[in-house]
């Protein structure tokens, strides 16, 4: 039986708990919260509360950080330095001081450390799993109301991230340029921002991410040799449009005349297994623990993620105090 400490049942929080309070081979141990209104919310779980953050790591086996990313490290730290197996929401730290600190802590410890980047288990996403993905242009919309929760770090940090993750673990080459440009509107942190990342390989990603838009979207575009795909994380859809070929039988095909004739196009729609994303991450922690196996997500990841969500950050307050200046 795994001993899990959450830390943090805000919304997000209360989520993971009752995901956790449903998994097979868990006992929820206690939760940690400074905010007594969260803690009246998860009343009906009737999980004790613990006073403080160091009492509640040395009462279990792993712990489960949602709480705000400025307390991310301090709360990381104090679990490895106790043996602790962790899963931290993402981004995993605040600063990319505390991130490299971090990884060099749970490569000297023999923990599992996770990092939360749900998007990574969106069906939508995992729909794709067997296919080759090789794109050359990517393009990315991810746009949210307003919400004020979340406003703590800039919507890089709290939206784009996501999808740089998810870039990251497609295209198998290190970056090599990146341009960006960001406006703060409704908070103290830029809520809007358009980044184009040049990959070494030739690949060009644009993406644009706003927590200030009146509908919602979250669509990634990919286009590589022969083929488009586009995924809805939203809707969860999936979309393949590609040059046929011999193992494409059974496909809706359409021909199309072009400069070079005839051209067979094969439009596949992958199946799309309804999985809940949140659950899945937690479970995969919860094996990679008691079955000994490696963690979908780690360190290293939300190390690279966020070495590229900060290089967008210093690229737009770079433009903004050249703005200023002028």
């Amino acid at each position: 039986m795994l001993k899990i400490g959450i830390f943090g049942v805000g919304h997000l929080g209360k989520i993971h708990l009752s995901q956790w309070a449903t998994m097979k081979d868990v006992e929820i141990v206690g939760f940690f919260d400074p905010s007594n209104a969260n803690a009246d919310s998860v009343a009906q779980y009737q999980i004790p509360r613990f006073a403080s953050a160091e009492e509640l790591i040395q009462a279990s086996d792993a712990i489960d950080i949602i709480a705000p990313t400025t307390q991310h490290f301090k709360l990381c730290e104090q679990a490895i330095r106790n043996g602790k197996h962790i899963f931290v929401e993402k981004p995993m730290t605040n600063t990319m001081e505390e991130a490299k600190t971090l990884v060099k802590l749970v490569e000297e410890a023999n923990i599992k450390f996770q990092v939360g980047h749900v998007e990574r288990f969106n069906p939508a996403f995992l729909a794709l799993k067997g296919h080759e993905l090789k794109p050359m242009f990517i393009e990315v919309h991810r746009l949210a109301e307003f919400n004020p929760r979340g406003t703590d770090v800039s919507v890089i940090l709290d939206l784009m991230i996501h999808d740089i993750d998810i870039i990251l673990s497609i295209v198998q080459s290190t970056v090599n340029r990146i341009s960006a440009s960001g406006v703060a509107v409704m908070s103290d942190t830029p809520d809007i921002a358009n980044v184009r990342i040049e990959f070494h390989n030739g690949c060009v990603a644009n993406l644009t991410s706003s927590r200030i838009s009146l509908k919602k979207m979250r669509k990634m575009r990919l286009f590589q040799k022969d083929a488009y795909i586009g995924i809805d994380f939203l809707d969860k859809k999936t979309e393949i449009i590609k040059l046929k070929t011999p193992e494409d039988e059974g496909l809706f095909t359409l021909d199309i005349e072009t400069n070079s004739g005839k051209k067979t196009i094969a439009i596949d729609n992958p199946e799309i297994k309804q999985v809940n994303a949140i659950r899945m991450e937690l479970e995969l922690f919860r094996d990679s623990i008691l079955l000994n196996k490696p963690v979908p997500v780690n360190a290293i990841d939300g190390l690279q993620a966020m070495e590229v969500a900060h290089q967008i950050l210093a690229k737009i307050n770079k433009s903004l105090s050249a703005d200023v200046a002028q």
